[in-house]
């Protein structure tokens, strides 16, 4: 009998863990750990930070979850992981051991990262966690009241840009809808070298959809954009050219800010010797296991994938929906193989596909693989796009209180965007095949 170990209870963790449950006997056991006892649908909290959404709309008690599908929950955080003996150690002492350890942790949000930055100590606002989009709620109620400046974007080193994308138009769209969006300049902030690269280099024609946008909804936008600290209604903003000198130094008023933060690995992995990167992400395989230890697996972001290119501020790679998804998938399917003394051979996909909202619209891109040259390069907007949005948010919401481990992106994503002959993430890179990508 094997016990595998699942850290963190995020996107990929609660899937994994209902995967795992349904393909492996019953004579072995699985246990999740995670800090807190709720399990919240990050995507949504952009949507939550304006209040089209509540909190028991994206968030669900973990335990009764897990104990329908016969899945133990530890709800604790995670002090140390002991590799070497297959060790995980929890906050009040408690220790469990593992066969095998999965880390879907997601990343530790590194606000210390610019002075005066973060939701708690600081004074710009986050969309990482529903408390943070709690936050901004509660001091957006008040901003309407007396309206002024709004600064939107990410810091340096961020590699999750979607969201601030997301968050700087479903803003737009609600102030329009209070009547009130002339009271209220934004400026869009970013560590990109151009709007619309996303961490990826760009996705088809996202330059030009993503800046006529913003034109279109007088969004003001400054790229290349190393914010150095924040103080009180204001950031200080370095503007880099492209070869990476002081352009330009800026101060941008705000008297409300949504600032993405760069990720590191939370402080229990980082800290396990040869496990991670500088960053702290996990150092994996072709089969999502870690290059020093062979019984342990990660998946989501907290997995180390390097940057698309250099940028002049640094920027990393996203790890999308899609992506996580078959990580997940290959990592279930591997440990499975290991289980019956077969060789682990399910990989995951590198290709990116995401599904944005912009408030009363949104955008939707595909690139395969995710890292360039590519295959496919596409990049769409629509009201389909808003729609499809809330559609995933209720299904996975609804697949996760059922116990249900079927694929979202390979069943119903990917054939609405139009991807006829859908790429499996069972098969090498060298060999998948190419989907007919179309507008639907």
């Amino acid at each position: 009998m094997a016990h595998i170990v699942i850290l963190g209870a995020g996107i990929g963790g609660m899937p994994c863990a209902i995967e795992m449950r349904d393909m492996l006997p019953r004579q072995h056991r699985i246990t999740v750990v995670n800090a807190l006892d709720y399990f919240q649908f990050v995507p949504s909290n952009p949507w939550l930070a304006v209040g089209w959404r509540k909190r028991e709309e994206v968030t669900e008690p973990i335990a009764p979850l897990l104990a329908r599908k016969g899945v133990g929950f530890v709800a604790k955080a995670a002090t140390r992981i002991d590799a070497e003996h297959s060790r995980l150690e929890l906050e009040g002492g408690e220790v469990l051991d593992y066969d095998y350890l999965v880390i879907t942790t997601g990343p530790k949000l590194s606000f210390a990262e610019v002075p005066g930055a973060g939701p708690h100590d600081g004074h710009t606002h986050s969309v990482c966690a529903v408390g943070h989009a709690e936050a901004f709620w509660a001091d957006y109620q008040k901003f309407l009241e007396n309206p002024g400046p709004v600064a939107i974007g990410a810091m340096p080193g961020a590699s999750c840009f979607g969201p601030a994308y997301e968050f700087t138009f479903i803003l737009d769209t609600d102030l329009r809808r209070r009547k009130l969006r002339h009271k209220v300049p934004i400026t869009f902030v970013t560590s990109e070298p151009y709007i619309g690269h996303l961490g990826l280099g760009g996705v088809g024609d996202s330059k030009s959809l993503l800046e006529s946008e913003m034109r279109n909804h007088d969004i003001k936008w400054i790229t290349n954009a190393k914010t150095t600290k924040v103080e009180p209604g204001k950031l200080f903003v370095t503007q880099l050219d492209e070869r990476g000198d002081v352009y330009k130094e800026l101060e941008v008023p705000f008297k409300l800010s949504m600032m993405l933060p760069a990720f590191k690995g939370v402080d229990a992995v980082a800290s396990v010797p040869n496990l991670c990167n500088p960053r702290g992400f996990v150092q994996i395989d072709e089969y999502q296991r870690s290059k020093a230890y062979r019984n342990i697996f990660s998946a989501g972001v907290c997995v180390a994938i390097p940057p698309v290119e250099v940028t002049p501020v640094p920027t990393g790679a996203p790890k999308t929906g899609y992506m996580i998804e078959t990580m997940v998938t290959a990592i279930v399917h591997n440990i499975a193989d290991e289980l019956e003394g077969r060789a682990p051979h399910t990989k995951a996909t590198w290709n990116a596909i995401c599904l944005a909202d912009m408030g009363d619209t949104g955008a939707a891109f595909v690139a395969l693989p995710q890292i360039p040259p590519r295959n496919v390069n596409w990049f769409k907007k629509g009201k389909w796009v808003h729609l499809a949005k809330i559609a995933y948010e209720k299904y996975f919401m609804r697949k996760l209180r059922t116990g249900t481990s079927e694929p979202i992106y390979e069943k119903y994503i990917l054939k609405a965007l139009g991807i006829v002959r859908v790429v499996k993430h069972t098969q090498p890179a060298q060999e998948q095949e190419l989907p007919n990508v179309r507008h639907p």
